[in-house]
């Protein structure tokens, strides 16, 4: 094959692969229920190090310290919707991630939110927005915590909450539900499934009915009181983290900060500047702003080389070889 034929071969066929690159890395979303607080973002909030409850202690002694520093984690990459089929009972807590085991120790003593029948306001902390389906379901009449738990605990028939696409504000995806009548201690588990994306994301908060509070952030804790992480604790534990916070990785625009404070969590404002709509646009859509940026780059630079490579193979082979002779 003639040089110049080849040096235009390998330019072109190296632009797909430079353009595959980036599209190639996977989109992660992050979050977890942060009202009803979780109990990963509850035992978080205590401190990974020295958590404050038992049965946050129990948790760590069980899987280590790892899983609160990751709490916006708890996932299933190829979920797709198969969330019975993937996570076995005994296992939702964790999404069958061993990371998160102490997650599923059964329990009646994890700290819960107190609750009551009617409209509640369900509040999902965000660092990472994505368009998907949230899902959140009760655990039946009867529920027995200190039982692991298994998907027949929960009233799959009759979730208490579902949303499709809210827009995060403020950190957090906010979206209404209502309680049916319950008593005594329950739990909720909440499915975050992507739509653009298999990846789906689960947590369980513990719940007591019967109690005096109730109506979403505002309702107060029944004891041990559960208390969502603050900003401060969240960004102090980001560089034990093994996943991204605020986008994919750092290549995404994050999810807005809370501006205010939220009742009971100890959340307090954060400066940093918000993102332009169109980085926040493709952090809502599953795409990377930095990482589209320097696909388009890439592919421009490569097409400049081969150009440039062409034109001198051109003039090698053409004008450059009149001269010698």
């Amino acid at each position: 094959m003639p040089v110049r034929r080849r040096a235009v071969v390998a330019a072109v066929g190296a632009a797909p692969l430079l353009m595959a690159g980036p599209a190639a890395v996977p989109a992660v979303a992050h979050g977890s229920m942060g009202g009803p607080v979780s109990r990963v973002s509850q035992c978080s909030a205590e401190g990974p190090e020295n958590p404050r409850s038992n049965a946050c202690r129990a948790a760590v002694a069980a899987g280590g310290t790892q899983a609160l520093y990751d709490w916006n984690g708890v996932r299933v990459g190829d979920a797709n919707g198969q969330h019975r089929a993937l996570i076995p009972d005994g296992k939702l807590c964790s999404a069958n991630n061993d990371e998160f085991k102490g997650l599923d120790l059964p329990r009646a003593d994890w700290p819960a939110t107190s609750v009551h029948s009617g409209a509640y306001t369900f509040r999902y902390r965000v660092t990472a927005p994505h368009r998907g389906t949230f899902t959140v379901y009760l655990t039946r009449s009867g529920y027995d915590p200190s039982k692991p738990l298994a998907w027949a605990d929960l009233d799959l028939a009759h979730p208490v909450a579902t949303a499709a696409d809210p827009v995060a504000q403020g950190g957090f995806y906010t979206f209404s539900g209502t309680f049916p009548q319950r008593s005594g201690r329950h739990l909720l588990y909440a499915i975050w499934q992507r739509s653009d994306s298999p990846e789906a994301f689960y947590s369980c908060s513990d719940v007591t009915f019967g109690g005096s509070g109730g109506g979403g952030a505002t309702g107060t804790a029944a004891a041990p009181s559960a208390s969502a992480p603050s900003e401060r604790r969240i960004e102090a534990g980001v560089g034990r983290s093994t996943v991204g916070h605020h986008g994919h990785g750092g290549s995404e625009a994050p999810a807005p900060a809370p501006t205010t404070a939220v009742a009971g969590s100890g959340n307090t404002p954060d400066k940093r500047p918000s993102a332009a709509g169109g980085a926040q646009h493709l952090a809502e859509t599953g795409g990377g702003g930095s990482t589209s940026y320097l696909a388009i780059g890439g592919a421009a630079a490569l097409a400049l080389g081969a150009a440039a490579l062409f034109a001198s193979v051109r003039h090698r082979a053409t004008g450059g070889g009149r001269q010698g002779r």
